[in-house]
């Protein structure tokens, strides 16, 4: 059973830094795509970046791109998405995922393991 547990949201102010990450246990990152997905409020489920660490490619979307990067510490288990120049438009309950492997990286329908959620607040 895999499971995934997200830490590091808050409340930053408009053009601060966050990094969020996401412990993982029963996988290794070594076999699938990870990626960070959003939801603002009162919105749907929003794909935010994916990476296969194996590879070590990296996808983004664009409303991220430049501002966002997404990593992993494969011997610690554990993806990272550090925010930079963050905009009040990125408020969001930030999930990270795990793809099942059937569907491409950015097909949230695919994705088989989700973690809980954190808060991130962009406000002055």
């Amino acid at each position: 059973e895999v499971q995934l547990v997200e830490s590091g949201g808050g409340l930053v102010q408009p053009g601060g830094s966050l990094r969020l990450s996401c412990a993982a246990s029963g996988s290794t990152f070594s076999s699938s795509a990870m990626s960070w997905v959003r939801q603002a409020p009162g919105k749907g489920l929003e794909w935010v970046s994916s990476i296969y660490s194996y590879i070590s490619n990296t996808y983004y979307a664009d409303s991220v791109k430049g501002r966002f990067t997404i990593s992993t510490d494969n011997a610690k288990n554990t993806l990272y998405l550090q925010m930079n120049s963050l905009k009040s438009e990125d408020t969001a309950v930030y999930y990270c995922a795990k793809s099942s492997g059937y569907l491409g990286h950015d097909q949230i329908a695919g994705y088989d393991y989700w973690g809980q959620g954190t808060q991130v607040t962009v406000s002055s």
